[in-house]
């Protein structure tokens, strides 16, 4: 018997070689390097993703390349998700650095458990089969568990990691028995090939998609933290450490859509009309809940983790229109939201200081008084999550509303609009707080001058994209053209 082997393409994965040889570089810098140069392990994992990025970004346009006997898929939304995964990881490297020194927590394990849970994230959106995307999922997943747990001395971290561990476990195996079941159906395990196989599927066999259809909805739905699937969400964020909930609640939502874009979208086209009944339930839980359970914290990082259950309900919106511009819309919404979070966890960093986290609202009382640019920049991150104009936000609200005001579901968009306008309460509520409330320490605040130029660029970035939405908003639609 003769075989055929088709030598695979390996310049599809370059971007993911690069970043498994740096990962391997920071781990033995890290292990061998003397304790006076422990920031070897950050340099590299820096580098790494910026020449990934370069590489990734150099691939911008070219033709889609399926390879590793169609088990991988280098297009362009795989690419343009992955420059996003790069730019938030990155800023969350940076935003972390002083923070892990004047805690003790492991530097270098911080970085390349980051850094390999990247290289999770890269391969979960360029999955074409359910190998590579349960392989990218668990990579991605798998050190994200020993990242909440890093601060040892934390009972409260130790707690968040085991809920993250238990409720990951579950979701993880409810995708795969999803998938198990899909995989029995069609007779294939290629994402392109179980689309043709439900297209031509006899009636006896409709129902063993609808229930598999069912488990997959749901592992994708505790991957987003998007209600009733986000119990997780707010105990995790809170007692994480701050610079892993920043990492948590910024890049994995990018990987975690091209997921369900590679799942839904690509291998279940057909079976649209009951996955967007699905999703229309979980995007009207995550937006009520979401928002009304967030009005009542105290807490920052709980606040902004029902607030991240209520923007993954907005993000669905796109995906229920099932057009491409509703694709685009979400696409788009999800890389702003990365940018957001980004921004609003790295300054809840930049605040803290050693034996001080600065996580509730209180602690931004009279900030313009102490700091003025830094009040002004966390005005704009508020005002974009609330969706005010003229910030990126308002635009990428309006672009999932008009999506699913187009296909006629008007009284979804109705409902998302009045609890946009309730959940704008808590994120004014902080601006009020620094700019009307006397603060318990009046003297200056003072970070470096890099941090500051770093929180500059990301806060000011939410307001000039959102002046000139157009560029990245045709990079969406290319990529999904």
């Amino acid at each position: 018997m003769v075989m055929n082997f088709i030598f695979p393409d390996f310049s599809a994965i370059i971007p993911e070689m690069i970043i498994l040889a740096f990962a391997c570089a920071a781990l033995l810098a890290d292990l061998f390097s003397p304790r006076q140069q422990k920031h070897l392990a950050y340099l590299l994992t820096q580098v790494g993703l910026a020449v990934a990025a370069i590489v990734t970004f150099v691939q911008w346009g070219k033709p889609t390349v399926v390879t590793f006997n169609y088990q991988f898929i280098s297009d362009d939304i795989s690419r343009l998700l992955k420059l996003f995964i790069y730019l938030t990881v990155f800023g969350a490297f940076y935003y972390s650095r002083q923070y892990l020194a004047q805690r003790n927590i492991p530097r270098g394990e911080y970085y390349v458990l980051g850094l390999f849970s990247t290289l999770g994230m890269m391969l979960l959106v360029s999955s074409h089969s359910f190998i590579t995307l349960f392989l990218g999922l668990e990579l991605l997943s798998l050190p994200l568990y020993a990242m909440v747990a890093l601060q040892r001395d934390s009972a409260i971290a130790s707690e968040a990691a085991m809920k993250y561990f238990v409720m990951g476990a579950i979701a993880s195996g409810m995708l795969l028995y999803g998938m198990s079941l899909l995989y029995g159906a069609s007779g294939s395990l290629d994402l392109a090939l179980v689309a043709k196989s439900i297209i031509q599927s006899s009636n006896s066999q409709s129902w063993m998609y609808a229930f598999a259809l069912v488990f997959i909805v749901a592992g994708i739905a505790f991957k987003f933290a998007a209600a009733p699937f986000h119990m997780w969400a707010p105990d995790v964020y809170s007692g994480s450490p701050s610079c892993v909930t920043l990492f948590l609640s910024s890049a994995p939502k990018v990987a975690a859509f091209g997921m369900a874009l590679r799942l839904l979208v690509f291998a279940l086209p057909d079976l649209f009309s009951q996955w967007q009944q699905l999703l229309m339930v979980l995007a009207l839980f995550s937006i009520v809940l979401g928002n009304i359970f967030a009005i009542a914290q105290t807490n920052l990082k709980r606040m902004l983790a029902y607030s991240s259950i209520a923007h993954i309900g907005y993000m669905l919106l796109g995906l229920i229109a099932g057009t491409q511009f509703g694709y685009s819309a979400s696409l788009f919404y999800i890389l702003i939201y990365a940018l957001m979070a980004l921004a609003a966890f790295g300054m809840i960093v930049l605040l803290s200081k050693a034996g001080f986290e600065a996580e509730n609202i209180e602690d931004f009382k009279g900030l313009n008084v102490r700091n003025p640019w830094l009040a002004f920049l966390v005005m704009l991150v508020m005002f974009s999550m609330a969706g005010i104009p003229p910030t990126i936000g308002f635009i990428s609200k309006f672009l999932v509303l008009k999506a699913v005001i187009d296909v006629g579901i008007v009284w979804l968009a109705v409902i998302a609009v009045v609890f946009a306008m309730i959940g704008a309460f808590y994120y004014l509520r902080i601006v009020k707080t620094m700019y009307f409330d006397a603060p318990a320490d009046a003297s200056t605040l003072m970070i470096g001058r890099d941090m500051q130029l770093v929180i500059s660029l990301n806060g000011i970035a939410l307001l000039v994209l959102g002046l000139f939405p157009a560029g990245l908003l045709q990079a969406c639609l290319t990529a999904l053209g």
